[in-house]
Formats: C-alpha cells, structure tokens, sequence
C-alpha cells in the first residue's frame, strides 16, 4: 500500500533541499552529463529488461531514466526537486521517450508496494536526509526479486573533497549534525541500511570529470548544480571571488594538456529483494 501521508508532497524538513536542488534547472544536465560514465556502468548491471518497470530514484534532468528507456523498459523519475523535473519532460519529450515523471520524496515515496522491478539511483539517494527512511522506501517499492542498483561517492573520493572546498565557505551546521551523504561511500553503513532487505554485491568506479578548465568546472557548478549555485548565491561578492578561485584551483590540480580530468570514485551496489 501507498504510506498515509499526501505523496505528491515534499515533507516539510526536506523543502529547503528541493528549492536548493531546483535552481540548476535544466543547467543540472550539464552535471549528470558530467558523470554519464558512471550512468551507464549503474544501468548496465541493473540490466533492465523490455517491459519491465523501473523506477529512477532521484532522477534529477533525467539523464539515467533517458539510458533505461533506451532498453524499452517501462521507467518512472521521481525527484524533489520540481525545476529539475521540468527539464527531464522536456528533453524526454523531445526525444520521444515515454518516460513518466513525478515529483516525490525518497524517504516517502508516492507509490504503492512492490510496484517496481528494479530501482536505480545515481548518486541520488545518498543525499537524502534520513537516510534510513530512505533506505526503508527502497525497499518497500521493489517487488520481490527485484533488483536495485545504485552509485554512490566514496567517502574519501574527489567528490567529497570537493564539497571539503565549498564547506569552508558554508556557515556551521546545525547541532546534531545531519549525517553526511558520503556515509553512503563505506560499504559497511550500505549493510547497514540495505543488508536486511537484499542481497548484495559491490563493484567499485571511477568517474572521469572532464573540462577544458577549472574555470569551466566553476561555470558549470555554479551554473547547474544547486548546493554550488545556491552557497556562492548567498556569498558576499568578495568570499564568492574566493570561493570561484578555490573551487577552480581544485579542479585545475587535475591538469592535462588537453583540459581537466578528474577521477571519481564510486562504490556500484547491486542487490536483490529478499
């Protein structure tokens, strides 16, 4: 059965993150463009198969519900984030795929039990807030035998060094702390989350980011991705000119001659409902 609560709603403490992820608008395709390598490594070994129905968790643009389809699965996007949804109708649209979209929340999700035969979430469910309501709706919405597969950052990888350069520019958290999405990178607090309700496997990636700059991964960031846009949106202008030249100059220690290159490293989970 669908949980109680209205799902079409986005519950009250995950608002202020869809707002924050809405503002890349159709300018996050340029990030999921970003990782699109470890897209296709995330679909391949879910395997979707024609006809089968498979929920894309966390779709953003919608660039992993675009690969899905290509294989003549039966797919669903499902985001917080209503600005990110408008963009993934419109590009589906224009690509003539039948591709549904819906706004929902990954700790409450608007659909009914087991409705799905597979699930797949690139580098989306780790940001949840509750992560263990997260992982709970994961479960429930996969039918039985079904399979998930999802891609998150290594707690240690680029990425999360990354959001170490932008955290110096954020004010403090709250006390307690939310947990951190790059928990989601050990395989152990995977388990922990996962492990009653499916059977899995691990496979690490990496993802290769690539620029012609540094400059042009800061144009990017600050353009499409929205705890970037936002962050330096609230910024005096001299911190975000300092916050511009660190996050540059990160990227840019990933030099080649022919741009930026930088690898990232993820952890792919496979499972099967149990």
């Amino acid at each position: 059965m669908v949980n109680e609560i209205a799902k079409e709603k986005i519950q009250q403490h995950n608002e202020r993150a869809a707002s924050i992820w809405s503002t890349g608008g159709k300018d996050y395709n340029e990030i999921s463009r970003g990782i699109a390598d470890s897209i296709e490594h995330c679909v391949a070994r879910l395997n979707p198969r024609p006809d089968e129905r498979i929920l894309d968790l966390s779709t953003g643009t919608g660039w992993t519900s675009r690969v899905v389809a290509r294989r003549d699965a039966r797919v669903v996007g499902v985001d917080i984030a209503s600005d990110l949804l408008d963009a993934a109708k419109a590009i589906a649209k224009a690509e003539d795929l039948p591709i549904t979209y819906q706004l929902g929340d990954a700790e409450n999700l608007p659909f009914e039990d087991g409705e799905f035969d597979g699930v797949v979430s690139t580098c989306g469910i780790m940001f949840a807030s509750r992560p263990e309501a997260a992982a709970k709706e994961l479960a429930r919405v996969c039918r039985k035998g079904g399979r998930i597969a999802l891609t998150t950052w290594l707690a240690d990888s680029n990425l999360f060094k990354m959001f170490e350069v932008m955290k110096r520019y954020m004010p403090p958290p709250p006390s307690p702390a939310p947990p951190s999405p790059f928990e989601w990178g050990r395989i152990e607090r995977i388990r922990e989350l996962l492990g009653a309700a499916f059977d899995l496997r691990f496979e690490k990636g990496v993802s290769y980011y690539r620029e012609p700059s540094g400059e042009a991964a800061w144009n990017t960031f600050s353009k499409g991705y929205g705890p970037t846009r936002s962050l330096a949106a609230n910024l005096d202008p001299e911190r975000r000119e300092s916050l511009r030249h660190d996050f540059s100059a990160f990227h840019s220690g990933f030099s080649t001659e022919l741009g930026i290159c930088v690898p990232r490293e993820y952890w792919l989970t496979v499972g099967v409902r149990i």
